[in-house]
């Protein structure tokens, strides 16, 4: 039976894909006492394509690297729930870091990593609302240009 996190992803059209194995030397989760840390996620598609690739402020608009972050944030929001098995465990948003793949001078991250946050208060409503950090990076792992992580509180 779904959660009321899980009735809200619904509501909004989202279902959760499987969880992306790590492709190196890391764990996709960690979790102490009620402090649970997701590593970064890219920003895979439904169909497990990028949603988008390459920089921002080159051949990525800002709409696509929203479109980028949400789909990040759509797999950090799986590998939270196989690590809890419900997200109505989760207590509170945290903290998102975001990765931008950025060309030299774009400034706009910030705007990008929206894409994110705001999927974080859609589904959690106050419980959503997070500390940040956006940074820009040269290049991501698969051209992706987005990758964000995050960090929970947990029941």
């Amino acid at each position: 039976m779904a959660g009321m996190v899980e009735k809200k992803l619904t509501s909004l059209g989202i279902t959760l894909p499987t969880p992306a194995s790590p492709i190196a030397n890391y764990v996709a989760f960690t979790r102490s006492g009620n402090l649970l840390i997701v590593s970064g996620q890219l920003c895979f598609g439904a169909d497990g394509q990028l949603v988008a690739k390459g920089q921002l402020g080159g051949r990525v608009t800002v709409e696509n690297g929203q479109k980028a972050a949400r789909a990040s944030a759509v797999n950090l929001l799986a590998q939270t729930k196989a690590a809890l098995g419900d997200l109505d465990q989760v207590k509170r948003v945290l903290r998102l870091g975001g990765f931008i793949s950025s060309a030299p001078g774009f400034t706009d991250g910030p705007k990008v990593m929206n894409g994110a946050s705001d999927l974080m208060v859609e589904v959690f409503g106050d419980k959503g609302r997070h500390a940040r950090t956006t940074v820009g990076v040269s290049a991501l792992p698969a051209d992706a240009a987005v990758e964000v992580e995050g960090m929970f509180e947990v029941v």
